[in-house]
């Protein structure tokens, strides 16, 4: 997603010609980034930037940072931040993986990079050997344990449990602190994992309990329902990126940029996209999913896959729709009269000509090709994400009170075509005073969100377990295209 800030570009393209005029003799400075020998001129790193026409960033490949999405393409909250401020001075991104926090914030004081965009928190102990940008995002650090086995409920009981966490962090420096006030406390610093990594520990009941940051902890509960959080660690932290020591000007366009983009939507939909589906957990729910994907979903899988390509819908995503209607049980029925795995009505199975809703490959084939129609329906004013995401709600509620919904969002001087703003306004569909003159009536609106929310649960972690490419590590909600 790009943001057009228009007076910001024309001063950036000024800036652009003044230093292509300057230094368009500088041999030097043309140097190929890719090269092993390229490193960063301290003293003119935007110039650099802006001379190369290539904006080197340094990361690591994680669910809240960088990954290979279902179609192979990359993606990420920090690829997408730092690639629309590279776009909006007029530069490429080039996206540099490193396996840890320590060759990331190393990598920049060596020079390898212009900006380390990692996730990374802004600590008084770091602000001393490192400089950083403005801040985009708030989060807490939390213990994380092993649900299964016992762990700390309160600050006092941290003395006696195993606690592990990646070396050179944030993590390292509460827990170093907290040594000097219990004598008894002691931890590990891992060097060369990460923290996804010591998670999966924590998970496997290797060690007791770690830390991270909230934001890893929300996206990786998902994938390890095991894990439980007893309290938070901090009070409420910043996270920035890091740049080159004396890259004042570039320092200077981020902090421009920052309160730019601020006076936009552009980082409120960047949470939305990444985090909008994280807020609630339900352990037993997604433990048994977990379960059910070995044992029911390998009997429907070729089905969902030859319904997803007749469709051009991932197949993930209709098995997490066909999980979130049925729990994958071809015999399902609700009070309503809905029947089968995808949970058609019979007046909508008769259009699809599915003539038995009980048969799951029929099942699975009709409600595929429902929610193309319904996808390929939605008016094209609603576009990207928020076309799939309206369009499932559709598929729980119905298209008509979808359409109700846009109608209260006007009145309210919401987006009608926005996700985030519909599913404000969804709930008020139950309620008499706003549901009496609209054209379809009372519908139960604050059910579709929260079904939106557990389809995109569902759709997180089914990406994580059949990735479609071998570097995945992670999955973006990505909306098919219109017929």
């Amino acid at each position: 997603m790009k943001v057009r800030v228009p007076e910001f570009s024309l001063r950036v393209q000024r800036r652009i010609a003044y230093v292509v005029i300057a230094l368009g003799f500088i041999v030097g400075i043309w140097r190929d980034v890719g090269s092993p020998d390229y490193r960063v001129d301290y003293g003119h790193v935007l110039d650099g930037i802006l001379a190369r026409g290539t904006m080197v960033v340094l990361t690591r490949n994680a669910p809240t940072t960088f990954y290979y999405d279902q179609n192979g393409e990359p993606a990420g909250y920090e690829y997408e931040l730092a690639r629309d401020f590279a776009d909006t001075i007029g530069v490429d991104a080039r996206f540099v993986i490193k396996d840890t926090v320590t060759e990331i914030l190393e990598g920049i004081t060596d020079g390898q990079g212009d900006i380390a965009a990692a996730g990374l928190t802004r600590t008084i102990e770091r602000m001393r050997h490192y400089r950083f940008g403005p801040t985009y995002k708030h989060i807490r650090q939390q213990l994380v344990c092993n649900r299964a086995g016992d762990y700390p409920r309160r600050l006092d009981d941290l003395p006696g449990f195993s606690i592990e966490v990646i070396a050179n962090s944030s993590y390292e420096e509460t827990l170093i602190g907290l040594a000097r006030r219990f004598g008894d406390l002691s931890f590990q610093a891992t060097v060369g994992t990460d923290t996804e990594g010591i998670l999966a520990r924590v998970a496997a009941g290797e060690v007791d309990c770690t830390i991270a940051d909230s934001n890893i902890v929300a996206v990786n509960r998902r994938y390890e329902p095991d894990l439980i959080v007893p309290f938070d660690m901090s009070e409420r932290q910043e996270l920035a990126w890091v740049v080159p020591s004396g890259a004042d000007s570039l320092v200077e366009a981020l902090n421009e940029w920052f309160a730019e983009v601020g006076e936009t939507d552009f980082l409120v939909e960047l949470d939305e996209r990444y985090y909008g589906h994280v807020d609630g957990f339900d352990y037993v729910d997604l433990s048994v999913f977990e379960r059910r994907i070995g044992t029911r979903l390998p009997e429907f899988r070729t089905w969902f896959e030859l319904a997803g390509a007749a469709q051009d819908f991932p197949w993930t995503l209709l098995a997490a729709v066909g999980y979130q209607e049925s729990h994958w049980e071809p015999l399902a029925r609700s009070a309503t009269g809905v029947r089968g795995l995808m949970m058609l009505t019979l007046a909508t199975a008769r259009d699809l000509g599915v003539a038995n809703r009980l048969d799951p490959e029929e099942s699975i084939r009709g409600g595929a090709a429902y929610l193309r129609w319904l996808y390929d329906r939605m008016p094209a004013e609603i576009t990207g994400d928020d076309r799939l995401h309206i369009a499932l709600a559709a598929y729980n509620v119905g298209y008509g009170h979808v359409m109700d919904a846009r109608v209260l969002a006007r009145r309210q001087e919401l987006d009608p075509n926005s996700w985030r703003d519909l599913r404000e306004v969804l709930p008020l569909l139950s309620r008499r005073t706003h549901y009496r003159d609209l054209r379809y009536g009372y519908a139960p609106g604050g059910q579709a969100v929260i079904y939106v929310q557990q389809v995109r649960d569902y759709w997180d972690i089914l990406n994580r377990a059949f990735p479609s490419h071998e570097e995945n590590t992670g999955s973006a909600f990505t909306a098919p295209p219109i017929d």
